[in-house]
């Protein structure tokens, strides 16, 4: 009997533990993919496609640049918020007490302006994929939103959401790029050999990639699931190299997809130049391909956007059926300014673009002084010295990049 109970206890223990490392590795795939499709939005997709035709194969190393300053940027964020267990408005008001409550501000101001935009993709999405009225259908996919947050599992559900949705956009990504037929040999010779460099390119890949929210989506995701402290470093690590990989390959697949269409020759409507160049790549099939990736796109950034200025607006001490119910606020706030609006104007997107641009640079010198200079956050972990020194020269990049930025505010009075 004894032996048959220390079996059933043993058996019971290796259950608990398999269950355990299952959901880590859920939760870690979900902040890697909500990292990565809070990127990939609406702006995300006519950029790309913008750029592509703009470049062609040169664009092709533009990309690995960005990357490899994303990879840069989302280490040291990720390592710094998952060493020390804090948010980024935390941590900022932690090291200078209504630091982390201005970017609190900047985010909600960037973050509350962009979701209009992405509210108005799902509509588009939806009219794309099924026909569907566009304010319909951004109707229909908000509420959709809405539900992730209210179902009481609401974290396992976010993860499982954004994890799919991601999967189904690379799948489709990489049907459409194969289907176009690009020219591959090209694209790699141009990402170490580029026929052009452009460098405004560049910035704004960076920025559009990593620029407000979006730097903080995936990590605060790790932070508020638990896996945090030096003992998770290498997981941590890990998470953010591949989030922003996941990234990358988003947009090398749209970039291969598009230059098919291009370097073929196809001439591609001014209106609406990404769902352009599927249909060419693949007639009404692959207009209805776009519709699902721009649906899928504009879903995700709704879902990123929400709950990352939400949890720039809480601490950890909040409950989570109070941290969701406030997303769910916030996504039905943005709902009815898009019904009001029509659209998010463009002279709120320039102010948001501008709050963007500051708070990268900002909410970095937080993380980098934290990782230099407050060893006693970081649970006394001794930071890399190069990583630092990495850090410190992208650093100096988002500075150049807010003050572009900022320059929109200019363009406004002018």
């Amino acid at each position: 009997m004894g032996a048959t109970e220390s079996a059933a206890g043993r058996a019971e223990t290796t259950s608990g533990e398999s269950g355990r490392s299952t959901s880590t590795r859920t939760v870690l795939m979900g902040a890697m993919f909500l990292m990565a499709t809070s990127a990939v939005g609406p702006g995300f997709i006519t950029q790309t496609t913008s750029f592509t035709v703009q470049l062609g194969a040169a664009f092709a190393f533009a990309i690995v640049i960005s990357i490899l300053a994303d990879i840069a940027v989302q280490m040291n964020v990720w390592r710094v918020l998952g060493v020390s267990g804090l948010r980024a408005n935390e941590l900022a008001n932690t090291v200078l007490p209504g630091l982390g409550w201005v970017l609190a501000l900047l985010v909600f101001a960037g973050g509350l302006v962009f979701n209009i935009g992405n509210i108005a993709g799902t509509g588009l999405g939806a009219n794309a994929m099924l026909g569907l009225d566009p304010t319909l259908g951004a109707v229909i996919t908000s509420a959709f939103a809405v539900v992730i947050f209210l179902v009481k599992w609401a974290g396992a559900a976010l993860d499982r959401v954004v994890v799919g949705l991601g999967v189904l956009m690379i799948a489709l990504m990489l049907w459409v790029a194969f289907t176009s037929n690009p020219p591959v040999g090209d694209a790699l010779r141009n990402t170490v050999l580029p026929e052009k460099i452009d460098a405004l390119v560049i910035t704004t890949l960076i920025g559009g990639t990593v620029g407000g929210y979006i730097t903080y989506a995936g990590a605060h995701r790790l932070v508020d699931s638990g896996v945090t402290g030096p003992e998770n470093v290498r997981t941590i690590t890990r998470s953010s190299v591949i989030g922003i990989i996941v990234t990358g390959v988003m947009r090398a697949l749209l970039f291969l997809a598009i230059l098919g269409v291009v370097a073929g020759g196809a001439v591609l409507s001014a209106d609406n130049t990404a769902a352009s160049a599927f249909e060419h790549a693949a007639g009404q099939v692959g207009l209805r391909m776009f519709g699902i990736i721009f649906w899928a796109a504009a879903l995700t950034s709704v879902i990123g956007a929400s709950y990352t200025t939400v949890s720039f607006l809480t601490t950890q001490k909040v409950r989570p059926r109070v941290r969701n119910a406030m997303t769910v606020g916030f996504i039905l706030v943005c709902l009815v300014l898009f019904l009001v609006l029509g659209q998010a104007p463009q002279t709120l997107l320039i102010f948001a673009g501008a709050f963007n641009g500051v708070i990268l640079p900002l909410g970095f010198t937080v993380i980098l002084w934290a990782a230099w200079r407050r060893r006693d956050l970081l649970q006394g972990y001794t930071y890399p010295v190069w990583l630092l020194a990495l850090g410190v020269l992208v650093w100096l990049l988002t500075i150049w990049l807010g003050v572009q930025a900022l320059q929109g505010i200019g363009e406004l009075w002018t």
